[in-house]
């Protein structure tokens, strides 16, 4: 039947969509429609329901209440599974993307899907659609590189070849940017608006204020499973869209006071490794030092290096004045060293294991330990404690930290670290794919352990969280520390400039000197513009 004329620029409509599991209502009668040729932002805290919405409409979930049509067409009960929804015209860019690393590009875009001459599968033909469909919408890659070759901006390419290769009119895009630099996120942002002009419809699930503002047409925001709020992009702002998220103002981008520092914690001299080259750097007791720079430049080897799980070549690395150039991570925690690593998953986290196991590691050798044995009522006692500290969403401590969200599985982690009390803090990414109302929590937190006399090591790609935070500000370039910046100079231009490797004085930057704690700093100043790096403190990757 004929859709009503009035429908017909609809692409997808979501009415009264309910979803309960054990103990959640995770959807509660929530309306959604998109129309064609827009982006649409779909927004909220971890937990809010964006994840299990998206699921439904995608054929992963059956709603338990509720009615979908996709261009004015009822599906009845939603879709059994995916490639049901994908036979409907929808198409699904997840945050692990689903990718066979060794095929090349042509092989992952035709998979299941094969141009076939005389039976058998027309290569040149799957190379000559792939680059077909990345000129005509421009996403230039090439076919015959190996997936598991490229960057993680190149492979988001082939998500979305993969999608319009199958004929995708609506294509939903979870937490997209999570993986990507700032400039591969403004790259991405310029095919979705071109494919938003070609008439494709974009569900857009982020938790990023600037690019909401910047990429979207319209934004729902949900919140405890219920829509909080309907707008328009180009009459709201980032207040009003994380007050909708949260119920209450939230105050974006916020500077704190720089603390007290005392004595130097961490000293590290000519710290050398396979991509790390004389890094010399103090932190000190009561300092937030915050590490800026594009990703790739060394900032994630240091930590590293200095958490014990990267050689050492050369230099040397002390805490509290104890050499632990060559610890093993193990010694080094004993020593008073605790790590939020990047990657929450594979290094930070057991997804397998309960929440209460995941938060008692590293303290299940001191504090919950009781003649080597550790008593379930302590660890029970020790998560319960965390989760309600940290807004840790988790029905149970005895769920595995695979039902976490993205957002919540990094405040376990941070909260499980932060509770060691260590005089030594790295930290990486500690916001990425935390909602606003969490992200306020998490730096207040960091800020109270700065300011109960630890040393802070900061290493965030959000350069707004790190000009919030940091005390002092050091760039890496090209496995260099090059700058060095106190609070008050370090503005977005001087650290773009530094960031993109213009030497000092270019431009009309000065070179800020580091404190004398940090001895034989280099003196040059390094890498990439402000447009490479993330403005507001909301961070990237996470579902919900």
């Amino acid at each position: 039947m004929t859709p009503p004329q009035a429908d017909r620029d609809i692409a997808v409509e979501l009415r009264g969509i309910t979803k309960r599991f054990p103990g959640t209502l995770a959807n509660d009668a929530v309306d959604l429609t998109v129309r064609r040729g827009e982006i649409h932002a779909l927004m909220g805290e971890n937990g809010a329901g964006k994840s299990t919405l998206m699921s439904i409409l995608y054929g992963m979930e059956r709603p338990d209440a509720g009615t979908i049509r996709i261009d004015g067409r009822a599906i009845n009960s939603g879709f059994g599974s995916p490639s049901a929804a994908m036979a409907a015209g929808l198409g699904m860019v997840h945050q692990s993307f689903k990718l066979f690393d060794s095929l090349t590009v042509a092989e992952n875009v035709v998979y299941a899907a094969e141009p076939r001459r005389f039976g058998l599968v027309d290569r040149a033909a799957a190379r000559r659609r792939v680059r077909e469909l990345a000129a005509e919408h421009g996403l230039a890659v090439d076919p015959d590189a190996r997936v598991g070759e490229l960057p993680v901006g190149l492979r988001q390419r082939v998500e979305i070849l993969k999608l319009l290769h199958r004929g995708a009119r609506t294509l939903i895009l979870d937490e997209p940017t999570a993986v990507l630099t700032p400039a591969e996120a403004d790259a991405l942002f310029a095919v979705l608006k071109s494919l938003a002009a070609q008439g494709r419809s974009v569900i857009l699930v982020t938790h990023k204020l600037r690019e909401v503002l910047e990429g979207s047409d319209r934004v729902t925001v949900l919140r405890d499973g219920r829509v909080a709020a309907r707008l328009v992009t180009a009459e709201t702002s980032a207040a009003e869209i994380a007050a909708a998220m949260t119920g209450r103002a939230v105050e974006l981008d916020r500077m704190h006071a720089p603390g007290t520092p005392g004595e130097a914690v961490l000293d590290v001299s000519g710290l050398t490794t396979d991509a790390v080259h004389g890094v010399e750097l103090a932190v000190r007791a009561g300092e937030i030092v915050g590490i800026a720079g594009v990703a790739g430049n060394g900032q994630s080897e240091l930590v590293e290096a200095l958490a014990g799980l990267r050689p050492v070549t050369a230099g040397r690395v002390t805490l509290a004045g104890q050499d632990i150039t060559h610890a093993s991570a193990t010694e080094r925690r004993a020593r008073g060293l605790a790590y939020v690593p990047e990657d929450r998953h594979a290094v930070g986290t057991a997804p397998a294991a309960s929440v209460a196991d995941n938060l008692a590691m590293g303290h299940h050798r001191t504090t919950l330990s009781s003649r080597g044995l550790l008593p379930p009522a302590a660890v029970r006692a020790h998560a319960e404690r965390l989760v309600e500290r940290f807004g840790i969403k988790a029905a149970t401590p005895d769920v595995p930290a695979t039902a976490l969200s993205g957002g919540n599985l990094q405040k376990l982690l941070i909260g499980r670290e932060l509770a060691h009390g260590a005089p030594l803090l790295l930290v990486e990414q500690p916001t990425r794919g935390v909602d606003i109302g969490a992200i306020q929590n998490i730096h207040d937190q960091l800020i109270a352990h700065r300011d109960a006399g630890h040393a802070v090591l900061l290493v965030s790609a959000e350069l707004s969280e790190i000009r919030g935070l940091a005390d002092r500000v050091l760039v890496m370039y090209e496995g260099r520390i090059t700058a060095s910046y106190g609070k008050d100079e370090a503005d977005e231009r001087m650290l773009g400039l530094a960031m993109a490797g213009v030497p000092a004085g270019d431009g009309g930057m000065s070179h800020i000197a580091e404190p004398a704690s940090t001895s034989g700093m280099s003196h040059t100043t390094a890498p990439t513009s402000t447009s490479d790096m993330s403005h507001t403190t909301t961070s990237p990757e996470a579902g919900d």
